[in-house]
C-alpha cells in the first residue's frame, strides 16, 4: 500500500460501527431487498456506498440511523446495538428537511437544545454561531429557509447535523440536487469540517468522483433484490486530496475506471435480468494494477 493511503496508523483500527448479516424484506415481497450485508467503519473514517436504485442503500442508512428496522442482522455502534434514533447519530437527507417557520439560527438551535437542555441561552447561541460560521452562513443566520438558495439550505442541514456533535454522520445523497459549482463548494467544506472534527461518516452517493474525493473506502452494492456488498474498494489517494488535484494523481484514473466499470456492468445486469455479482473484497494493490 502507498504511504499516502489511509493506513491503520492514520485511523483507529478498532471497529466503531459493525454491520452484521443485515437483511431487509418487506411484507408481501417474495425476495429481500438486500441480504448478508457485512461491513465495518473505524472511528474517523469516511465511507461511501454506491449502487443502482433498488439495492437498498437508503434502507441501510436508515437502519444505521435507527429510523428503520432490518428484518435480520444487527448494527452495533461503539459497542451498543442500534435499534432506535439517537442524537449520537446526525442525519442529512437528500432534502434539507428544515422547519420552514424557523430561521437558520432557530433550526440549528432546536437540535442543540434537544441534546443539551441544561445549556443557557447564551451557550446555545454561541454554539449555533460556531457551526453557522463553519458552513459560511453568518450573513444568513436570521433568515428563514424560503429566503435561502438550495445550496444554502443544504449547508444549514449540514450545520444542524454537526452542531449536535454526533459520533457518526449519516448522509443520504445530500448534494444530489445541487448544481455542480455549489456541490463542489459544499464538498470542500465537508472535507474541511471532517478534518477539523475527525468525524466518522457514512454517505450514499451516485457520483463516482464525489466518492473518490471524500471516501477512505467505497462500498459497491450489487443489484437488488438480494443485493449485497459486492466489492470494498480502498481509496489509495492521499487523505489531503482536493478536487483540483485529483486528476493529476496517477492512481486516480485506474480507480475511477474501476468504479465506472462496476456500475456499467451492473447496469447491463439490470437490463438483461442477470443475477447479482457475488461478494468480492478488492484490495488497494488491485487498484494500482
Amino acid at each position: 500500500m502507498s504511504n499516502d493511503a489511509v493506513t491503520p496508523s492514520a485511523l483507529d483500527t478498532r471497529p466503531y460501527l459493525q454491520v452484521q448479516s443485515l437483511g431487509k424484506r418487506y411484507p408481501g415481497s417474495p425476495e429481500p431487498v438486500f441480504e448478508h450485508v457485512n461491513f465495518q467503519l473505524r472511528r474517523g473514517e469516511f465511507v461511501c456506498i454506491i449502487g443502482h436504485s433498488g439495492c437498498g442503500k437508503t434502507t441501510i442508512l436508515n437502519t444505521l440511523s435507527g429510523l428503520e428496522q432490518a428484518s435480520e442482522g444487527h448494527v452495533f455502534m461503539d459497542g451498543r446495538e442500534v435499534n432506535a434514533p439517537g442524537l449520537e447519530r446526525g442525519v442529512v437527507f437528500q432534502g434539507h428537511a428544515l422547519m420552514p417557520w424557523l430561521t437558520v439560527r432557530q433550526n440549528i438551535a432546536f437540535g442543540v437544545r434537544s441534546k443539551w437542555p441544561d445549556r443557557s441561552r447564551q451557550q446555545v447561541r454561541e454554539h449555533v454561531e460556531r457551526y453557522v460560521r463553519l458552513v459560511g452562513l453568518e450573513h444568513a443566520i436570521d433568515k428563514k429557509p424560503s429566503q435561502l438558495s438550495g445550496g444554502m439550505k443544504q449547508r444549514v442541514g449540514i450545520a444542524r447535523a454537526f452542531a449536535i456533535e454526533p459520533k457518526m454522520l449519516l448522509l443520504d445523497e445530500p448534494f444530489g440536487a445541487l448544481d455542480a459549482l455549489t456541490r463542489g463548494t459544499i464538498q470542500d467544506e465537508l472535507l474541511r469540517i471532517c478534518a477539523e472534527t475527525q468525524q466518522t461518516v457514512f454517505m450514499i452517493t451516485h457520483d463516482v468522483d464525489e466518492a473518490i474525493l471524500l471516501a477512505d473506502r467505497i462500498l459497491l452494492m450489487s443489484n437488488g433484490p438480494r443485493a449485497r456488498i459486492a466489492e470494498i474498494v480502498v481509496n489509495t489517494l492521499p487523505r489531503d486530496r482536493t478536487r483540483a488535484g485529483l486528476h493529476h494523481d496517477p492512481r486516480y484514473y485506474p480507480l475511477r475506471n474501476h468504479l465506472v466499470d462496476f456500475l456499467v456492468d451492473r447496469a447491463k445486469d439490470l437490463s438483461h435480468g442477470r443475477a447479482p455479482a457475488q461478494p468480492l473484497e478488492v484490495h488497494p494493490g488491485l487498484m494500482a494494477a
